[in-house]
């Protein structure tokens, strides 16, 4: 089945009704679901309509379908998808995949199909930030000028600081306990613009700009120059991380895997991601870790293991370093 949407409001109604979920009013959002069936998963919605909204995604897809979307609406969006591959197209680009990750991207006259298969599981957290919200308070308050026209529109960037991701986080389990009311939620995405945005100005060689600008990296006392196939090879090691989290590859095999020799590997992901890949393997084993204390009854040394920590020391000890507590503070202050 193909359906053709144009705006952001469409395209959701219509996704909702191919999951053939309804709408139940919560205290402060929106519950969409299917009553009789639960293991299709679920779809809350917070949101000031024109302005910003936030979704908490965690369903299946219960029959192959497609979207063709022809949007105008210029929209900022993004969150922290922890499974889940979609499959798009925009228009004159071959047939991408967004697999599970961080992400960033600003879009404005976004033509394209998207498509979905039966039986595939989403779960995930997104922000979403109309132009008219930004225009009207966030740019009042940022006092920079920094603007939507400081990225490129239609780009997704893989990549969120952590400080966001532990945002949406404190955001989803707000949520769970129904505290999430809406001076919350406008304070929370406030915060995670703030950060965005001071990340982007702290420094001009950020990992905004160099995913963008390939720029040159410096390997040994060498500078070497990053090809759009260097960078494809850059990506495709990104998305082997993301696969095999718990248990990554060595420098070595991962150099092997995507064709690109250690060093401009090694030099290349940092200067295209703004951090190492041991940096980049702990940010993402911690994102799945806080989502799993504060949605799962697991035991500390089972998360521990789940992420890749065979020893659950070690993992409590990065834990730590990375948000100033312990495992269990964590979700007991969550």
């Amino acid at each position: 089945m193909n359906f053709n949407v144009q705006n952001a409001e469409q395209f959701r109604h219509t996704l909702l009704q191919q999951l053939n979920f309804i709408k139940k009013n919560e205290r402060y959002c929106s519950l969409y679901h299917h009553p009789n069936t639960k293991d299709q998963g679920h779809l809350f919605i917070y949101e000031r309509p024109g302005y910003y909204y936030f979704a908490i995604a965690d369903y299946t897809i219960p029959h192959a379908f497609s979207i063709h979307f022809n949007n105008p609406q210029r929209l900022m969006r993004f969150g922290t998808v922890y499974k889940g591959t979609t499959q798009f197209q925009l228009e004159n680009k071959p047939v991408s995949s967004f697999t599970p990750s961080s992400f960033f991207v600003v879009e404005k006259n976004l033509i394209g199909t998207q498509t979905w298969q039966q039986g595939q599981h989403f779960h995930g957290a997104e922000i979403t930030i109309y132009e008219a919200y930004f225009n009207e308070v966030i740019a009042p308050l940022l006092q920079t000028t920094i603007s939507f026209d400081s990225f490129i529109e239609n780009y997704t960037y893989h990549y969120l600081p952590l400080e966001v991701m532990n945002v949406i986080q404190h955001m989803q389990t707000l949520s769970q306990k129904n505290k999430l009311d809406p001076l919350r939620l406008e304070s929370s995405i406030l915060e995670c613009i703030s950060l965005i945005f001071t990340n982007i100005e702290h420094s001009p060689e950020n990992t905004f700009t160099h995913q963008i600008d390939y720029g040159k990296v410096k390997v040994g006392n060498r500078y070497l120059k990053l090809t759009v196939t260097d960078i494809k090879s850059i990506q495709r090691a990104h998305d082997l991380l993301i696969e095999n989290f718990a248990t990554p590859p060595t420098i070595e095999k991962l150099s092997e895997l995507v064709m690109l020799h250690p060093q401009k590997l090694k030099a290349g992901f940092q200067h295209y991601y703004h951090m190492t890949i041991g940096e980049f393997i702990t940010t993402h084993r911690l994102s799945i870790a806080t989502n799993l204390l504060c949605t799962t009854e697991m035991s500390i040394a089972d998360i521990a293991k789940h992420v890749g920590y065979p020893y659950p020391s070690n993992f409590i000890k990065t834990f730590k370093k990375a948000f100033n507590c312990t495992p269990l503070q964590y979700k007991n202050k969550q």
